[in-house]
């Protein structure tokens, strides 16, 4: 049995089945598990959806939300452990693979068109 084979079939068994498909442009709800001292919480980030990357287990989406008058951007490993949930809030029309320009524009410019032929 060669190595890749190996890592290949250990990372299968890390691979969430329970996501759902996640489009760019789309609004989504992360929970997120975060420690603080001995206990654990969930908190949800919800942003929208400015690109994804990779593929398999390395599959991670970059979201964004302007928290008081600032944009914030996180990148999230969709098969980490850490990761608790995503919801698909709305769906976005975008017309190209990354939205990387949403950061130049401030207020109601950083609006996507709906979408509604996609399921949520």
């Amino acid at each position: 049995m060669h190595a890749q084979e190996i890592i290949r079939s250990i990372e299968a068994e890390q691979l969430k089945s329970d996501l759902p498909t996640i489009y760019v442009g789309d609004t989504v709800r992360v929970g997120v598990r975060i420690r603080e001292g001995g206990k654990e919480r969930i908190q949800p980030y919800e942003g929208t959806v400015i690109g994804i990357r990779n593929g398999g287990i390395n599959e991670t989406i970059t979201v964004r939300r302007i928290f008081q008058g600032v944009g914030v951007e996180r990148v999230f490993l969709l098969h980490s452990p850490r990761i608790e949930s995503i919801k698909v809030v709305s769906r976005g029309k975008a017309r190209r693979a990354k939205l990387y320009y949403l950061r130049d524009r401030v207020g109601k410019a950083t609006r996507l068109k709906q979408r509604f032929d996609r399921p949520v």
